[in-house]
């Protein structure tokens, strides 16, 4: 998915966020700014996908900060309010796939542009599909001998776990987290440090630390699992934007909250719709 001239305020805002979480100097600061914006400015173009962009920012104002975890203690914090609700929410999902992914989108709604109230809000809340092609995502797992199951913000973690549980009864699932820090994407060390590891069970890493999933930018051992897999179940907006630049193959299942009009105008559904989309 292009950028559309939404984008460039949004992303804007996302280099004036990472800088400001990125060091508490002053001076360090400000040159991170200068530096993402001016990479913003000189390289935005109707051509490109809006996660190219930020990551290139990311990188720019972790090289300048030399803080290659900007968003460390958000995570942490978000991990922390994540399990708790997922815990409030849990009994209200019943076990059967239907149920499960209702839960596993509801955890997209976590956004870092969001104060915790609307998060939270937006979590309690029933998830109803504006798309909903659940039906031939359970006609994939029955065929698939491989999935990779694409992880998106920390705190969805939780939200995933039901889900991957009951897929892995159905087949082989490869969880997959971010390569390196990158937003508030989950990694690897997220899910050492959250103790999930044993029940995230087989996991595996982009190699990258792109938004989304910039399979250019993904290692080699990624890109060869990508292609061998039968079914990508892909949460979030960062990997639709990316993926949805792919043919559509009937491969990629995307799971997200669309909570901006980009994304909404792209799927052809009003912003803050649930979807369940195989594409």
């Amino acid at each position: 998915m292009r950028v559309s001239f939404q984008c460039r305020p949004c992303l804007e805002n996302l280099v004036y966020q990472a800088a400001e979480l990125s060091t508490p100097d002053p001076q360090t600061r400000a040159r991170a700014v200068d530096a993402a914006l001016a990479l913003l400015h000189r390289t935005f173009s109707y051509d490109r996908v809006a996660p190219d962009i930020a990551t290139a920012c990311h990188r720019a104002i972790k090289k300048v900060t030399g803080n290659q975890d900007i968003y460390h203690n958000m995570k942490i914090a978000e991990m922390e309010m994540a399990e708790r609700l997922f815990r409030e929410v849990r009994r209200y999902y019943g076990e059967d796939l239907r149920s499960l992914v209702r839960l596993a989108t509801a955890g997209n709604a976590i956004d870092f542009f969001k104060d915790a109230e609307t998060v939270s809000a937006d979590i309690r809340k029933p998830v109803e599909f504006t798309i909903d092609h659940i039906h031939q995502l359970e006609a994939r797992l029955a065929d698939a001998r491989l999935v990779l199951y694409l992880a998106d913000n920390a705190g969805e973690c939780f939200f995933d776990l039901p889900l991957l549980s009951k897929m892995r009864q159905l087949t082989r699932v490869v969880y997959v987290v971010k390569g390196m820090p990158v937003q508030n994407d989950l990694t690897l060390e997220d899910v050492h440090r959250a103790g999930l590891l044993e029940q995230v069970g087989e996991v595996t890493t982009t190699g990258s630390d792109a938004v989304g999933t910039h399979l250019p930018s993904c290692s080699e051992e990624f890109r060869a699992r990508f292609h061998m897999a039968d079914l990508v179940f892909a949460k979030g907006m960062g990997n639709y934007e990316t993926l949805s630049e792919l043919p559509a193959q009937g491969k990629v299942f995307h799971c997200l909250m669309a909570k901006c009009q980009p994304i909404a105008d792209s799927i052809g559904v009003p912003v803050g719709s649930y979807v369940a989309m195989l594409r």
